[in-house]
């Protein structure tokens, strides 16, 4: 049997492996502290130690943390995929399969801002499906009230917006 924080890892490649697309620290924790795996701290070491083995990428857009198994990771969970307990892999595949919809939107509408050398704010808009980027734009707006504002409104307007982009240029 396998470490808890071995066992920890293992369920945390699992979970990446079973998408096509990165999950969020938040999302992770979601399932991790749900099931009463391990507590916070427990999984952000365990994440930070993936990071270093090269198990994990991981992307930071506007203080979220995006992780995705690398190779390495996948060749770890190849060989060590038997120590996972069947019941966990039944509460992962059940976790990605009620909320996978959720999780993928969540991820594939990103947007961050900062400050550009001009004091205007530079936000990017970025609408992804799958790895392909549909809209990857940036605007230039004069405050940082209002580069917050579309980076708030972005996930919930970004089909539309791209559905009108569409619709205008063709």
């Amino acid at each position: 049997m396998a470490s808890p924080y071995t066992l920890y890892k293992l369920i945390i490649l699992y979970m990446l492996s079973k998408v096509d697309y990165p999950l969020t620290n938040s999302q992770i924790s979601e399932f991790i502290l749900e099931k009463e795996y391990t507590n916070y701290f427990h999984l952000q070491q365990s994440l930070a130690e993936m990071i270093d083995s090269n198990l994990l990428d991981k992307e930071t857009i506007r203080n979220a943390s995006y992780y995705r198994i690398t190779d390495t990771g996948n060749s770890t969970l190849d060989f060590f995929v038997n120590e996972i307990p069947t019941e966990i892999k039944e509460d992962v595949n059940t976790f990605l399969r009620e909320k996978g919809c959720q999780l993928r939107e969540e991820v594939s509408a990103l947007a961050d801002y900062y400050k550009s050398t001009v004091g205007e704010y530079a936000v990017r808009l970025q609408l992804k499906e799958r790895h392909t980027p549909l809209i990857d734009m940036t605007v230039i707006v004069p405050t940082k009230a209002a580069a917050q504002a579309m980076c708030s409104n972005w996930s919930s307007k970004c089909h539309d917006v791209y559905a009108e982009l569409m619709e205008t240029l063709l």
